[in-house]
Order: C-alpha cells, then sequence, then structure tokens
C-alpha cells in the first residue's frame, strides 16, 4: 500500500484536494481534524494543554480558548514547542492506526493530509507526497477571504511555514490548484491511476 503525504501552505487547495481524494476513493486522514479533536473537552490533549497553559482554559465554558492558544503560537517559539509536544505524539498515533487500519482493509493506497509536512518532517513517515501549490495572488485572495483573517495574519502564518519553491523541491508530485477544480481533479486521478 501506498501512503501518500498531502500538504500545501495555507491557501493553496489542500482541504479541496483532500476532498477529492475522498470523492476518488482514497481514503484521507486529516491532521487539522485530529488537532481540532484533541483539544475538545473530554478530547486526548484537552487536560495536557489545560494545565500546561492555564490562559488558555476558561472555567465558566470549560473549553480551551483556541484564540488563545493560536496567539502563542505566533508569538513564541518556545510555548508554540511545548504545545507541539504535546499534540504532535497523538496525531502521529492516530496516522499510524489510520495506516494500520486502511492495510487491513487491503486499500491500494490512502493519504496523511498534513499541512506542516516538511516542518515536522512527515516526509519520513509517507511513501510519496502531493504538494497542492497555486499563484500567490491567489493563495493571498482565498486566505484574506475567511472569517477572522487579516494580512498581518496571513503572514505570521506564511512566516510558520517553509515556502513553497523548497516544498516544491521536496515533493514528488504537485498539482496546481488555481487552474479551476476539474484540473485538479484530472491531475489528482492521474497520481492515483499510476499507483493501482
Amino acid at each position: 500500500m501506498i501512503t501518500f503525504g498531502l500538504t500545501g501552505s495555507i491557501g493553496m487547495g489542500k482541504t479541496t484536494a483532500g476532498q477529492m481524494l475522498e470523492y476518488l476513493g482514497c481514503p484521507v486522514h486529516d491532521s487539522d481534524a485530529s488537532v481540532k479533536a484533541a483539544l475538545e473537552p473530554h478530547g486526548k490533549a484537552f487536560e495536557a494543554v489545560a494545565l500546561t497553559f492555564p490562559k488558555s482554559w476558561d472555567k465558566k465554558k470549560r473549553v480551551l480558548k483556541k484564540d488563545y492558544l493560536s496567539r502563542v503560537i505566533f508569538s513564541d517559539p518556545h510555548q508554540k514547542k511545548k504545545l507541539e509536544n504535546i499534540l504532535h505524539p497523538i496525531v502521529r498515533a492516530e496516522q499510524k492506526e489510520f495506516i494500520f487500519r486502511q492495510q487491513r482493509l487491503g486499500r491500494n493506497y490512502c493519504v496523511l493530509d498534513i499541512p506542516l509536512l516538511f516542518e515536522t518532517n512527515g516526509e519520513e513517515r509517507v511513501d510519496k507526497v502531493i504538494l497542492v501549490t497555486a499563484p500567490y495572488f491567489i493563495q493571498r485572495s482565498r486566505v484574506l477571504s475567511r472569517d477572522g483573517m487579516s494580512e498581518e495574519k496571513f503572514h505570521k502564518i506564511l512566516n510558520n511555514q517553509m515556502n513553497d519553491l523548497e516544498k516544491r523541491a521536496r515533493s514528488d508530485y504537485i498539482v496546481q490548484t488555481g487552474l479551476g477544480k476539474a484540473y485538479t481533479m484530472r491531475e489528482l486521478k492521474q497520481i492515483l491511476k499510476a499507483h493501482r
């Protein structure tokens, strides 16, 4: 079984590509969804995060303040590392379990959707890397259309990610998402077809 790593910087179309791969019959594990679930009340990371970052704990609502954690990530590398040390092992364990389950089901391939794949050495855990990319003006337009997004936040996020050129050089497949969904779908079909 081939395990693909799907990655791409913010606003490059990774979520759409993941949905397309699922539509094409390729099981996808979403790392962002794992993190979100882990931070929910009764989630695997909830207690550790609340104890490590007491200011993130909203005692009245009994939830973690995601906006506070977001500020931590972008303002303090040491605190960011502490948060990653809680979350990353949980996500990696779920990824392993997901791959094992797909192998037992006899799948030809599966996908790990990992936004920071290269930044976290995730390429070591996959067989092939699919990078989604688009011109900067399309990326910027997509990101700034999101609720709560600003130019400053967009650039802070970009500064925390490896640049697109380096990602291209390190990927096995590069899929353009700025040429329309039909084009992206054709590209993804070709990749899967090559590994049947």
